[in-house]
């Protein structure tokens, strides 16, 4: 249907949205653990027949908490540990 006005239809149906980017489930969670791996990890090691959406995000918050309390109380500058960290994400 065209209108006689000669405008174009900018209804909600017309009009086409550009694809939004995907964002991970890591930074979703606001983690630098990878919820996607650790996710990957528990189905592929049948530790039970299904693994809910929320526990690997757990696991992960934990396992990201642990690595960060070990970093705190260890002899290693922070700064070298932080970049070490970040070159393992490159």
């Amino acid at each position: 249907m065209s209108s006689t006005d000669g405008s174009s239809n900018t209804g909600a149906g017309s009009a086409k949205q550009k694809a939004s980017k995907s964002v991970s489930r890591s930074a979703k969670a606001g983690l630098q653990f990878p919820v996607g791996r650790v996710a990957r990890w528990l189905k592929n090691g049948k530790y039970a027949e299904r693994v809910g959406a929320g526990a690997p995000v757990y696991l992960s918050a934990v396992l990201e908490y642990l690595s960060a309390e070990s970093v705190w109380n260890s002899d290693v500058s922070r700064s070298e540990v932080m970049s070490e960290l970040q070159c393992a994400r490159c």
